[in-house]
């Protein structure tokens, strides 16, 4: 009898056992996971999201849904994430804005650091494309840029917000070439382009996958591109370098994070999964049609992108003043 009791009160743990000691790497995911976007809907980000979201619900056997929360040059939708529950199921989606906006704003309601844990670095931009409206007068960089020092605070360039990563290419491009230009900042990148088409701002260093196809259309003028060299999808499109201001370079980068607390097996399933993606073919295909280099990285290598990035940024902010 007590051997009987005995084998009854085992098979009751056995059968109770998945409800407390089943692996948690093995149980997640177990539902949809929220893929927040900082930025309106059309940007980089949103390609990005759209194009490993499907095949990274495949590989995870859960859905993705993509979230895009705009506002406040990012930190809306950020904070979202920096204030989710650390369960592996709410994932930032966002680009290397994430370390600029610090810069500019110190009264952040989250530590881009210590707020979250970063999965894995996804992509480099091939540069972004300086696009100005159709029927700005000048032809090429250098006169914009001539004319721009002859009359300080003459020519408008947007953005997707104050702190962005266009508006610190903006102010790059500005301290580089030793010009004030006025800093007009939008809700997201299309809002941007919207009134860049509409001749209301004059130009744009944004995202190729977001210029490319207005370029194409005639609807804005390519006059420079802000990487090392030229784009292929661009050939006749030079270098700021080439162009009119020497030395000068500058690639944003996108990501993935989760917060800060996810259990280091989700983290790592995650990251797994997304850097397989980022080494299919077909992955870097598309991506290399708009303007991306699909990358992947450990955590450690991405940490450090973001810790360069931020001196970089804190660097440039000695020189600009932002809150203009």
């Amino acid at each position: 009898m007590n051997v009987r009791r005995h084998i009854t009160s085992l098979l009751l743990l056995v059968a109770a056992a998945p409800s407390w000691a089943q692996s948690p790497a093995r149980d997640y995911p177990n539902h949809p996971i929220k893929m927040v976007i900082p930025y309106a809907a059309g940007g980089p980000m949103d390609f990005i999201g759209r194009t490993l979201g499907p095949r990274l619900s495949q590989s995870l056997g859960q859905p993705i849904v993509i979230d895009n929360r705009a506002g406040a040059g990012g930190a809306i939708g950020t904070d979202v994430v920096a204030k989710s529950a650390p369960d592996g199921y709410t994932l930032l989606n966002t680009s290397s804005s994430h370390a600029s906006l610090p810069v500019v704003s110190p009264s952040l309601p989250y530590d881009p650091v210590k707020d979250f844990t970063p999965i894995t670095l996804v992509a480099n931009s091939v540069g972004f494309v300086l696009a100005a409206r159709p029927d700005l007068p000048a032809k090429n960089l250098k006169e914009l840029l001539t004319d721009a020092k002859a009359n300080p605070g003459k020519y408008t360039f947007g953005s997707g917000g104050v702190g962005n990563v266009m508006h610190f290419a903006g102010e790059f491009l500005s301290s580089s070439a030793d010009v004030k230009m006025t800093h007009v900042p939008f809700k997201g990148v299309s809002q941007s382009l919207n009134d860049l088409v509409a001749g209301r701002i004059d130009f744009v260093i944004g995202a190729p996958t977001a210029v490319l196809p207005l370029v194409k259309a005639g609807k804005l003028k390519a006059l420079a591109i802000t990487a090392r060299k030229r784009w292929a999808e661009l050939p006749d499109v030079p270098t700021i370098d080439e162009a009119a201001v020497k030395g000068f370079v500058y690639t944003p980068w996108y990501g993935f994070w989760f917060p800060a607390g996810v259990p280091a097996e989700h983290v790592n399933r995650m990251r797994t999964e997304v850097n397989k993606l980022l080494d299919d073919p077909d992955i870097k295909r598309a991506f290399a049609e708009q303007g991306f280099v699909a990358v992947g990285s450990s955590g450690a290598e991405f940490s450090k992108v973001i810790a360069d990035e931020l001196a970089m940024n804190k660097k440039l902010a000695t020189r600009v003043d932002f809150t203009q």
